[in-house]
């Protein structure tokens, strides 16, 4: 009997032709495993494809609560977004997907997982990486980075070799779960090219949104959204309740220049609207109810947290040091947050928490304030001391160096009298 690969399968056409191409190529019996994320596919009709092809067995694995609970709430505590723009959607995924390919894997007997990512992008870092680590005696085989195969060649080993496959009539290529969908190709490799209205399926264009603004309410407890719109719901359907709002309003498009792993330019188009939405409403909520010390250090961490994601390094043991300092700061991040849709534009209108830092007899400028305003000459003598000293000695000096100067004019004529001119 053979050994035994177990493949990543997605259903598109890199994973169907690897099938066929793993066995072909390196003569091992293919098992492929598809993990639910959120990404909305027919997964019985993919099922059935696989096993089509050739497949020896087909997983079918229901991740998406673990996929909210284990991942999406941790990025949401961590404010997460890549380079400010990019809430690590597919990031997210990936190791989560490594994970239950190496459980397969172990309980199969395999000697090997695989993938269908290329070699130009983030996706083989992301699993090569989480695989090892988790498991360094399983061999990772990468079909279309190891033979260099582009969609045409791809194409015509299908045709060649039965393989069932959809002719996709998109020029995009697209990838997406529950916190948002990716969208490359065609038009959009052209950074200066708007994208075209047919490129996103989740946010409506802004001709065709509502005419009046639209609000929700969204209510957080220790960093994690529990309701939405007084209704407390799971969290994959607070997530797909937030998305379909967001997203009828045209909010959630992302369309920037990206830093790809690899070292490349991308121009990155997304669709986002759960993900903007709740990431924005709870930075929000953070202000309100964390000091000024603990916003500024967090924001370093943020940005860490986002790279080690986004560069594939989810089982680095520093991301999960990184949680146990965001969890702490999230013991007071609860209350409630109202933010506001219209015409593709989200902002936060209202917030409150019982553990709100802002006080209005400090803060109010009518006379019933608290605050002693005679108090801030003293502290503004004290804050202001080292720039004040610091620039008394640079007007000083300047003031001694003129004194010393001798105007041209008199050293021309004293030079001319010492010369006999």
């Amino acid at each position: 009997m053979s050994e035994k690969v177990v493949l990543a399968y997605s259903g598109g056409l890199d994973t169907s032709v690897s099938i066929k191409w793993i066995k072909e190529k390196y003569g091992l019996d293919v098992i492929t495993c598809t993990v639910d994320v959120g990404q909305k596919e027919d997964l019985f009709e993919i099922e059935q494809r696989s096993r089509k092809i050739g497949a020896l067995a087909h997983y079918t694995i229901d991740a998406k609560d673990e996929f909210v609970n284990d991942y999406i709430w941790k990025s949401v505590k961590a404010n997460s977004l890549y380079q400010g723009s990019y809430p690590l959607s597919t990031a997210l995924a990936r190791p989560l997907l490594a994970t239950k390919l190496v459980e397969v894997a172990e309980k199969e007997d395999a000697v090997a997982v695989a993938h269908g990512s290329t070699g130009k992008g983030n996706d083989q870092v992301r699993f090569d990486v989480t695989i090892r680590a988790l498991n360094p005696k399983l061999r990772v085989i990468a079909p279309v980075r190891e033979w260099n195969l582009n969609r045409e060649d791809e194409i015509k080993y299908a045709r060649k070799n039965g393989i069932p496959i959809s002719e996709s009539k998109s020029v995009f290529s697209t990838d997406q779960n529950l916190w948002g969908r990716s969208i490359e190709s065609g038009p959009l490799e052209d950074p200066f090219e708007e994208p075209p209205d047919e490129a996103f399926e989740w946010c409506v264009p802004l001709a065709n949104t509502p005419n009046q603004a639209e609000y929700m309410e969204i209510e957080f407890e220790k960093g994690i959204p529990v309701s939405v719109d007084g209704k407390s719901v799971d969290p994959v359907n607070l997530i797909n309740y937030v998305n379909a709002k967001a997203g009828l309003n045209g909010f959630g498009v992302i369309d920037h220049m990206e830093d790809r792993l690899v070292g490349i330019k991308s121009r990155e188009v997304y669709e986002c609207p759960a993900a903007l939405t709740l990431i924005g409403a709870h930075k929000d909520l953070e202000k309100l109810v964390l000091t000024r010390h603990e916003l500024a250090f967090k924001s370093k961490i943020e940005e860490e947290w986002s790279w080690l994601v986004y560069s594939g390094l989810w089982q680095e043991p520093l991301r999960s040091e990184l949680d146990t300092f965001v969890d702490a700061t999230q013991e007071r991040v609860s209350g409630t947050v109202r933010v506001k849709f219209f015409k593709g534009a989200m902002r936060v209108v209202g917030r409150k928490s019982e553990n709100s830092l802002y006080e209005h007899r400090l803060s109010t400028y009518d006379r019933t304030s608290t605050f002693d305003q005679n108090a801030a000459v003293g502290f503004i003598q004290l804050w202001g001391l080292p720039s004040i000293v610091a620039n008394g000695k640079r007007l000083a000096k300047r003031a001694n160096g003129r004194m010393k100067t001798v105007p041209l004019a008199r050293r021309y004529s004293s030079s001319s009298r010492k010369n006999g001119h």
